[in-house]
């Protein structure tokens, strides 16, 4: 039986890694990708990953999303939606290596210490 996606219709932007060194610090910072923005995919939460650390359960945001297939699209890139940055934390899958639909799980980046 073939794949059937969900439909794709929430608007992400796709941001490509760019590293420098600071005082012999590698950081890592975002920038939009020239060609890709705005794409479309679906996106889903689950209600987030739960783990255990320390005695207690933490819950972590992340989703999945399905798209259509892109090669640029890659586990150190970024994606962003609704003002919420998320980090692709797994190679994206290509779905019956077809390179017609692509699935991937994301992480909210959050600051603070």
């Amino acid at each position: 039986m073939p794949y059937k996606p969900k439909p794709f219709i929430v608007p992400m932007v796709l941001h490509v890694p760019e590293y420098s060194s600071v005082k012999g610090i590698r950081q890592k910072t975002y920038t939009p990708h020239s060609e890709l923005n705005p794409f479309f995919g679906s996106f889903s939460t689950y209600g987030g990953t739960e783990h255990e650390v320390n005695g207690t359960i933490v819950v972590e945001d992340t989703a999945i999303v399905e798209t259509w297939y892109h090669p640029d699209i890659k586990a150190n890139c970024a994606v962003s939606l609704d003002d919420s940055l998320y980090e692709i934390i797994e190679n994206p899958e290509d779905i019956d290596k077809r390179h017609q639909y692509s699935r991937f799980k994301i992480q909210a980046i959050k600051g603070g210490a």
